[in-house]
């Protein structure tokens, strides 16, 4: 993947989700057990892929997870990855761009660029939870979540 510059989109919530389901006894039996080793391979492949300099993109899989929830992701990333905090949050901004081939018009805010910002609480550089803590997000220059917004 790193020589043919292949991205990966890890969607660790999912394995998060079937592993925490698998332990609190949602699934059972061999649901379980697959859910349990499905998730320790992600665990081990986001790791490799990071430590080989395999690209990553931000992305979740909506169907298994709780909509408004996805920053989860970035200490997903920091938490089972082993990636920086800087690193998780380049995953959602011009990395994404670059995987989607729109590098010259999103995924880093510069003069020129589409740019759309969320706000959170701190520095994620230090904490990379506060992503999960929305304090609003401005979208074209409107603020759509936060104070003042629409």
């Amino acid at each position: 993947m790193a020589q043919r510059g292949t991205y990966l989109v890890p969607t660790l919530m999912a394995g998060e989700a079937v592993d925490r389901f698998a332990r609190n006894g949602v699934l059972k039996g061999l649901r379980a057990e697959k859910a349990i080793a499905a998730a320790a391979a992600m665990r081990k492949g986001i790791r490799l892929a990071a430590g080989n300099r395999v690209p990553i993109a931000f992305g979740t899989d909506a169907g298994v997870i709780t909509h408004g929830t996805n920053a989860r992701e970035f200490w997903l990333m920091v938490d089972w990855g082993g990636l920086t905090p800087l690193a998780a949050l380049k995953t959602g901004a011009i990395n994404a761009a670059r995987l989607l081939g729109w590098e010259a018009r999103i995924g880093s805010l510069a003069v020129g660029k589409l740019a759309d910002v969320v706000a959170v609480p701190g520095d994620p550089l230090r904490d990379i939870r506060s992503t999960e803590r929305v304090g609003f997000v401005m979208k074209g220059g409107v603020v759509y979540k936060g104070d003042g917004a629409r």
